[in-house]
């Protein structure tokens, strides 16, 4: 019977009667059509066997007279809440076909149950082999044994003793995920690069924190307000890449390994979900962001580009204005600070960009919008900065970008790689490493400088 070689947990037997003569598949058809929608789509049968919640449904049936008796089985990889539900949905069906019927749930067996007792049949087969053999104390071996496990599936990472996979420290992506169980269900699913804030109610914890700054990192929270809630918390103090979130009512430390991998594969970037908030909630964010970047970096002290030493050369963006306009672009020099002696270091040149592209650069914060221009600063296109990565790696005369958002590492990297000089944005993220040829300013800074160049 096809039924009970699936691997489940529970499986549901009951007693059909039809009052005349059908076929197997009629059976089938009736539990279908009679039960949809009724318990909502998540419990409806032909949703949970696509997913793989309730496996094939066998019949087994015999003719008495002009009636038609027989069983039902329905294996179940729901828990038994729900097993208990379906099996009490299934007695409703009071038809197939044109013929009256009655459906009676008569047992729900718990297969793991009677994998237990084989397994304890088995464990006595085994003793016997070994009782005259001379052995160890049983409660020492017990003892390592659970300390192995322990040590295999969660550690205790940094001066916090946050719960963590095993391989945090190995891997180039990290999820970030609320407390233990949470740990412990995705260890126990094959996901070692882990790590948990400990619970919520402490903040995010500064290791937490520094592993962003390193890694490629993925929010995983709960699919309710309470992950929500923790996701913006985290948003504002560590640079999360993506997020991925539990099906809604779900909590991560209830998820099986197939709906972990859907998860994280539905992952979005964490600039879209900004874009996706309201602006008020937005706004909070990046003020949280900016402050934290201003604590790691005294407020007094510009950016510093990495150029590469090239004694006795100056280095130019040259930048050159649209033809039409009158007004003319006078260089005004960018300076970087010089906290210890150092080698020569090349020099960027920071241009006055016509007055029409000051003023749109003015009225660019809250939108999250971004403008590419070429190098005679005709606008090229106006795109959601959501959107800026993949469109730049489609245009081929990019030169300049103006936008409402924050740049990232990726960004200056997909950038340099299409030739762009120039990206004045309304904060920087975390970046590692720039182009000698490339000039990244705030919006801030830039009309700061333009502003006192003009006094």
């Amino acid at each position: 019977m096809g039924a009970l070689t699936i691997v489940a947990k529970y499986l549901i037997v009951a007693n059909v009667e039809v009052q005349g003569t059908v076929e197997k598949y009629d059976i089938i058809g009736a539990l279908f059509s009679q039960t949809e929608g009724l318990l909502g789509n998540e419990l409806d049968l032909r949703e949970l066997q696509m997913n793989g919640r309730i496996g094939r449904i066998e019949v087994e049936t015999e003719y008495k007279g002009d009636k038609t008796v027989g069983k039902v089985y329905i294996p179940s990889n729901l828990d038994r809440y729900e097993t208990a539900l379906v099996a009490a949905m299934i007695e409703t069906v009071d038809k197939v076909g044109p013929y009256n019927a009655k459906v009676q749930v008569v047992e729900i067996k718990d297969l793991r149950e009677e994998k237990r007792k084989r397994i304890f049949d088995r464990a006595r087969e085994l003793l016997k082999l070994v009782e005259h053999e001379a052995l160890p104390d049983t409660k020492e071996l017990i003892t390592k044994f659970m300390e192995g496990i322990r040590e295999t599936e969660v550690i205790e990472y940094g001066p916090e003793k946050l719960p963590a996979g095993s391989e945090v420290d190995k891997a180039d992506t990290v999820i970030i995920v609320e407390g233990r169980a949470d740990v412990l269900n995705l260890v126990k699913h094959g996901f070692k690069n882990v790590i948990g804030l400990g619970g919520s109610s402490g903040g995010v914890p500064k290791t937490v924190i520094e592993l962003s700054k390193k890694k490629t990192t993925i929010a995983f929270v709960d699919g309710d307000r309470g992950g929500e809630m923790l996701l913006k918390e985290l948003l504002k103090y560590a640079d999360i890449d993506y997020i991925a979130k539990a099906p809604p009512g779900k909590e991560v430390e209830q998820l099986t390994a197939k709906e972990i991998t859907k998860a994280l594969r539905n992952k979005v970037p964490a600039e879209e979900y900004l874009a996706s908030l309201e602006k008020k909630e937005r706004k909070m964010i990046e003020e949280a962001r900016q402050a934290q970047t201003q604590q790691e970096i005294p407020q007094a002290q510009a950016i510093e580009v990495p150029i590469q030493e090239q004694p006795q050369q100056t280095e130019k963006v040259q930048i050159t204005p649209q033809p039409q306009q009158a007004q003319a672009v006078t260089p005004v020099q960018a300076t970087t600070p010089q906290p210890a002696p150092q080698p020569q270091q090349a020099s960027l040149e920071l241009p006055q960009l016509p007055q029409n592209i000051i003023d749109e650069m003015k009225k660019l914060s809250g939108t999250l919008e971004a403008i590419i221009y070429d190098d005679h600063w005709t606008e090229v296109k106006r795109i959601p900065v959501r959107d800026l990565v993949d469109t730049l790696q489609q245009l081929p005369n990019a030169y300049a970008v103006v936008f409402d958002g924050v740049c990232t590492q990726r960004l200056v990297d997909v950038a340099s790689s299409k030739g762009v000089k120039l990206l004045i944005m309304s904060r920087v993220g975390n970046i590692t490493k720039v182009p000698t040829d490339m000039l990244i300013l705030t919006i801030d800074e830039y009309l700061s400088k333009v502003n006192t160049e003009t006094k």
